[in-house]
């Protein structure tokens, strides 16, 4: 296992893919955003910004937390949903041109790839970063350089709950990590292609994420949110509150068994969970900005 830095993240490009779970973008109330994005039916729709290094708008804002989720007051209602996703870390290799050539994946973990609920965003990335403390990522992570379906994670399944007042419910389906419309070499070198092709329009919900990695001078690293699970129906119809907690594991079924998660989670021994990355993030209410 890999510890992760905060600090060392904050160097680091962070993307996630849009739709690379079947259902997900209907229950979110989404798919209707990627009607003009031209995608195969079973394809992910593309990929969006949610940290650029170095960025001079919101974007730049590092948002990554291990332990907080703050929602943002606001005068209109405020409705945060957790997105359960494995987020992965990878190397990046540029060709001569400036493109990016590879990316080699060195670790996953739980990544809380969490949403505002904003009817009429332009953009996804305007759903995903509202300043610190926005998104989360586990600070312990699988080392793994190989995603195949039939390799190493092959076993390694993707589960997330809520706890609220003293009961902890799942908010995400259990799922294994090959059930995810790309995976391995196959979404690997789809997501090289769309850092290089997707260019984004005005009648989608997508952008130049090329352009956005060029500008924060070509990084050595992203993290990427691989996408969302499908909600379970208390997960579809339940936002975040203050005093919420949001858990979100990645764990190695031939080590814990579905129920043995579900039973430590609502025990609270998450921590003696030995084959899992644990993502466990506390929402509290941000205070209003003076003045």
């Amino acid at each position: 296992m890999r510890h992760l830095e905060l600090d060392d993240l904050r160097g680091t490009f962070g993307f996630g893919v849009a739709g690379n779970f079947a259902g997900h973008l209907e229950q979110a109330g989404e798919a209707v955003d990627f009607a003009s994005v031209d995608a195969a039916a079973e394809a992910p729709k593309g990929i969006f910004p949610w940290y650029v290094p170095g960025h001079d708008g919101f974007l730049g804002t590092f948002p990554l937390s291990f332990y907080d989720l703050g929602k943002p007051v606001s005068s209109s209602p405020v409705n945060l949903q957790i997105e359960p996703e494995v987020g992965v870390v990878c190397r990046v290799s540029y060709a001569d041109d400036g493109t990016v050539g590879a990316l080699a994946p060195t670790a996953i973990a739980a990544f809380n790839d969490c949403s505002i609920r904003r009817e009429g965003a332009k953009k996804i990335s305007h759903k995903k970063n509202w300043g610190v403390q926005s998104k989360g990522v586990a600070p312990l992570a699988f080392e793994i350089t190989d995603l195949s379906p039939d390799g190493p994670t092959k076993s390694f399944r993707l589960a997330s709950f809520l706890r609220r007042s003293g009961k902890t419910l799942a908010y995400g389906t259990d799922s294994p990590l090959p059930d995810y419309s790309y995976y391995g070499t196959q979404l690997l070198d789809w997501m090289v292609d769309r850092l290089n092709e997707q260019k984004g329009a005005d009648d989608t919900p997508l952008e130049d994420v090329g352009a956005l990695l060029r500008a924060a001078r070509n990084p050595e690293e992203v993290l990427v949110g691989i996408g969302a699970t499908r909600y379970e129906s208390y997960g579809a119809r339940t936002f975040l509150e203050p005093r919420d907690e949001a858990v979100v594991v990645v764990y190695d079924s031939e080590h814990h068994k579905p129920s043995q998660i579900k039973g430590m989670i609502s025990d609270r021994r998450e921590e003696e969970l030995e084959m899992a990355s644990v993502l466990r993030q506390v929402v509290f209410q941000e205070q209003p900005t003076a003045g």
